[in-house]
């Protein structure tokens, strides 16, 4: 495995920062780019130097095979900075080994850690200012590769660029939102590409959850490929139901993306005296806890909002509510998530790593 230090990594600024022009008291979710990124290119059977240089357009070919066979795959991560200005990732080790799993079922060479996290650690050195400190607020971070190799044949490239880039942030979602049970579509299949973080997964969810709008819902509850019987996300992200008072979440599968965030929950529920079920939940077994009233909770869980809750649910033409709880398992779970992650408590899992 190829080995690199941050100091190893070539850099060329921007003449400008553009960081005085934005308004860091009203950020939307990665809608702002930050000063500089990071690159590197494979060609000729190996992955190059990285280097950072100016945040800006890429030049493509029209050939460039990520526009015809979509060799495309992603990462979310966040940085965030505590009281004394110090900056901290939350299990980025997670993010890059998940990174080469998605790699490799896509057919693109796998990423040398050390340039992930050695290219990481200098781009977030040179654009620490970018960082913002409001209460939920932090630097939203991209790494993805893609297929530059050229040509229209169906096969994979020889070409990869990798880039990390960079959006400083205010909150993902605001409020609750109200899902859809989706019956027709799905979201994967067995022994497609669901587990990894591809582009295609969630091109192929804007249709289905554009129809969930304009029913009046906000997202989708995907459900299983052959019978659609029983839960499996929320969206973009993995998904808890919280019945009287045990969590459960799906199982993860190759339809379904093992969410760093998800993984933590579980963990801190369990620290926290939750009980925790991790097993396929049924569509109807849902409805029959909404009825009854043991349906407690629903949430999302991500990178990008950490915990999303859901307020209720529609379902063959049936809306079900979720009354909200004085003692939300999610909203718990979250604050124990973002105390460790902005270095406001201790983290007796290691998951926090300064830069």
């Amino acid at each position: 495995m190829a080995t690199l230090t941050k100091n190893e990594i070539k850099i060329t600024t921007c003449e400008t920062s553009k960081i005085n022009s934005i308004d860091f008291s009203n950020l939307a979710f990665g809608q702002v780019f930050s000063d500089h990124m990071l690159t590197c290119d494979f060609k000729d059977g190996k992955w190059q130097s990285p280097e950072i240089v100016p945040y800006g357009p890429l030049t493509l070919e029209p050939s460039a095979k990520i526009f015809h066979y979509g060799q495309s795959i992603f990462e979310g991560m966040k940085a965030y900075k505590d009281a004394n200005d110090n900056v901290f990732l939350f299990r980025p080790m997670d993010n890059i080994k998940r990174l080469n799993i998605s790699a490799k079922r896509l057919a693109i060479p796998e990423l040398p850690e050390a340039y992930f996290m050695e290219g990481l650690k200098a781009l977030l050195d040179l654009d620490k200012d970018w960082i913002p400190t409001a209460e939920g607020s932090s630097l939203y971070i991209r790494p993805f590769i893609f297929a530059s190799g050229e040509g229209f044949h169906a096969s994979p490239a020889n070409a990869y660029k990798f880039i990390i880039a960079t959006a400083p942030s205010g909150a993902y979602f605001s409020g609750k939102v109200k899902v859809l049970i989706e019956e027709k579509y799905s979201r994967s299949a067995n022994g497609g590409v669901g587990f990894a973080k591809a582009g295609g997964n969630y091109a192929g969810q804007f249709y289905p959850t554009q129809l969930a709008k304009d029913k009046g819902y906000q997202q989708v509850i995907w459900t299983d490929d052959t019978s659609h019987e029983y839960i499996e996300e929320a969206g973009a992200m993995n998904v808890f139901v919280r019945i009287n008072d045990t969590l459960l979440t799906s199982p993860v599968s190759d339809r379904i993306l093992d969410g760093i965030t998800r993984k933590s929950i579980l963990e801190l529920a369990e620290a926290e005296g939750i009980k925790t079920e991790v097993r396929k939940v049924k569509v109807s077994e849902l409805v029959e806890a909404a009825k009854n009233g043991s349906l407690k909770e629903m949430f999302g869980a991500g990178t990008a909002a950490v915990i999303s809750p859901i307020s209720g649910f529609g379902f063959r033409g049936e809306d079900f509510e979720i009354p909200e709880q004085d003692n939300s398992f999610g909203l718990q779970l979250k604050e124990r998530i973002v105390a460790i992650q902005t270095n406001k408590t201790e983290d007796p899992y290691g998951w926090r790593m300064k830069v």
